[in-house]
């Protein structure tokens, strides 16, 4: 394999792995001995580590869809090999974030199993149990792999995607949201429900959400008749991130050995199931069909991001032209642009800033840097969310939101169920704070020191630290709700991402909307980026590593971005257009402002992208 021409697309879980928290909790604590800094970039970071580790050529990167990445990646993946840009794909999702942030965090929700037991399809199932671990399959074009003569595991036959838009809130899944991923999956399969003879669920063993994935995919499959479903939850526990690849390869196997397999703990099934089309599994049986055998995979993430996956056993039958031909390049059109940039709160500041000749590197009265944010509004008229879940969520989020509100207040109007949401961003270091938090009382012991008899002390410290977790911190942390709150925000139905490779965040996610729009999956985008850099945990470890030349600076920028040509029809503005030729490789980008508006780190390629179309439009320079 000429590894120049291989891609590495995979989710990674972005709450903070046990390194990172570990490495946040030295330097807040001043010790001299702190684990690798390079457990701060955990996200893009193993995106990194994996290209240089296999020697690959395209820069990888990871996504967090939360449950459904590594269906997401796998899209990706085959939209990468549909459009000769690579000629094998790596593609699944590992899952190995800070256990007890795991087991906490779920037990916030009300999702954690009090039984310990993965019980999918049950009537009396109590919650998930999670599971660790990483799956990857290798994807090539069928003609290749047949030329070459590789074994060929199965042909993926269409992936759909979609987002909930505004649901019924987060931790609430939507029946028409996923009802649209599946039809979207069938629309570029130019397969039917009745060819498929055996469903990998989603089916996390919560009551209420496995009913509502049961009633979605009973209402798609309504014209099969006791069509065979499972979930390899029930042996496995839910892998979070890596759950979809996992049931692929599950299906994959079953296909191998010519048997559908069961599901455990199906003793007493879940009411949705009376009188629909479905039946569970509660014993393996052998896999007998007319044709090839089909299956379905399912994954759907919190925060109201949805998949479904179609695959079949190799069939000579399966002509090769049946893969996508390569898109037809469209000039795009910027047709908004929303930013606060350090102390530059909106567009027209940052516009002010960047063609009076003003730095925001430098220092202050107080020693900080205008490249800093610190404070800022977020107007409560038409805001969709309460006050108060958004007190418990990260600066990050809520500084997205504020650039993604005025961008989308210089349209009138974008295609609902056909827009998507593209976020470049790492992991912030504030969610190490409920690590810390949680470990006070081990330090004391450690110490020497009884916590119990300093109880006042210790929750008054805790408190300082981070106020206790609650259902609205858990979804304020997660790092794929940035992306899913501006589509619940503006009710956008269209597939939703959080895109994280390092210091190339922003511009892997404009690429990600580009080929989306250029396809025609999608009528308009949004895509944003965000990084509060000036952050102390942050400007440590690039001084651990020896990268700390350039000063830090916060960002965040949203653009709108559209086809010219839809533009031009729709009457938009437009701010600047994108030439097919600028929406190469991340890293192409040779306008860099980081010397006047600091190092914005995932957001600062977006950041200058947004910069320079602003100058455009005003014919200037900055």
């Amino acid at each position: 394999v000429d590894r120049g021409r291989v891609s590495a697309v995979f989710g990674n879980l972005g709450f903070p792995s046990a390194g990172m928290t570990r490495y946040a909790e030295a330097a807040w604590q001043g010790d001299v001995q702190r684990p690798d800094a390079r457990n701060r970039f955990m996200a893009g970071g193993a995106a990194g580590l994996l290209t240089r580790a296999l020697g690959l050529g395209p820069g990888a990167i990871c996504l967090d869809t939360a449950c459904a990445s590594s269906l997401y990646a796998i899209k990706v993946a085959c939209n990468q090999l549909q459009d000769r840009a690579v000629d094998l794909a790596l593609a699944g999702a590992v899952n190995c974030a800070d256990d007890l942030f795991i087991h906490v965090g779920f037990t916030a929700l009300s999702a954690m199993s009090p039984t310990g037991t993965s019980r999918p399809f049950h009537a009396h199932a109590d919650g998930l149990v999670p599971a660790e671990g990483a799956a990857f399959v290798a994807l090539e074009r069928l003609a290749d792999a047949r030329r070459h003569g590789h074994h060929i595991y199965g042909v993926i036959r269409g992936v759909g995607l979609s987002n909930d838009g505004r649901g019924r809130g987060f931790l609430a899944p939507a029946e028409a949201g996923q009802r649209r991923a599946q039809e979207h999956a069938f629309a570029v399969s130019g397969l039917r429900p009745q060819d498929v003879s055996l469903i990998e669920c989603h089916a996390t063993g919560t009551s209420v959400g496995d009913a509502t994935e049961i009633r979605s995919t009973a209402a798609v499959y309504a014209d099969c008749r006791a069509l065979a479903i499972g979930s390899l939850k029930s042996n496995m526990g839910h892998l979070i991130t890596a759950a979809g690849t996992a049931g692929l390869i599950k299906v994959l196997e079953a296909m191998r050995h010519g048997q559908r397999p069961s599901t455990l703990h199906t003793d007493e099934a879940n009411p949705a199931l009376e009188g629909s089309p479905l039946r569970v599994l509660r014993q393996s049986e052998p896999w007998d069909c007319e044709g090839p055998r089909i299956a379905a995979v399912s994954a759907f993430g919190f925060g109201g991001n949805n998949a479904h996956l179609l695959v079949s056993e190799h069939d000579a039958r399966i002509a090769d032209h049946e893969m996508a031909a390569p898109v037809a390049p469209h000039p795009l059109a910027i047709v908004a642009v929303g930013a606060v940039v350090g102390e530059a709160h909106g567009r027209q500041a940052l516009t002010r800033a960047l063609l009076g000749g003003d730095s925001l590197v430098r220092p202050q009265k107080d020693g900080t840097l205008a490249a800093r944010t610190g404070r800022f509004d977020l107007a409560l008229r038409g805001l969709r969310f309460p006050p108060r879940d958004l007190q418990d969520a990260l600066p990050q989020q809520l500084l997205l939101l504020r650039a993604a509100r005025e961008a989308m207040a210089q349209i009138e109007r974008l295609p609902g169920q056909r827009t998507g949401v593209f976020v470049g961003m790492e992991p912030d270091v504030e969610v190490c704070r409920y690590g810390l938090r949680w470990r006070q009382a081990q330090r004391l012991r450690q110490a020497g020191i009884d916590p119990d008899r300093h109880g006042d002390w210790l929750k008054a410290t805790n408190d300082e630290i981070i106020p206790t977790l609650t259902s609205a911190g858990v979804l304020g942390t997660m790092p794929n709700i940035p992306a899913n709150r501006l589509n619940s925000q503006f009710d956008l139905g269209g597939a939703s991402f959080s895109v994280s490779a390092g210091e190339d965040s922003g511009l892997a996610s404009l690429s990600l909307a580009a080929r989306a729009l250029q396809s025609g999956e999608l009528d308009a985008a949004l895509v944003g980026a965000v990084d509060l850099s000036c952050h102390a945990v942050h400007e440590q470890a690039l001084r651990d590593i020896g990268d700390a030349s350039v000063a830090p600076g916060d960002a965040a920028v949203v653009l709108v971005i559209k086809r010219l040509a839809d533009a031009e029809r729709d009457g938009d503005p437009v701010v600047a257009r994108l030439a097919p030729s600028a929406l190469g490789a991340p890293g192409s980008g040779d306008l860099d402002l980081d010397s006047v508006l600091g190092r914005a780190w995932a957001a600062g390629d977006l950041r200058d992208l947004g910069a320079g179309a602003l100058c455009i439009s005003h014919r200037a320079t900055p």
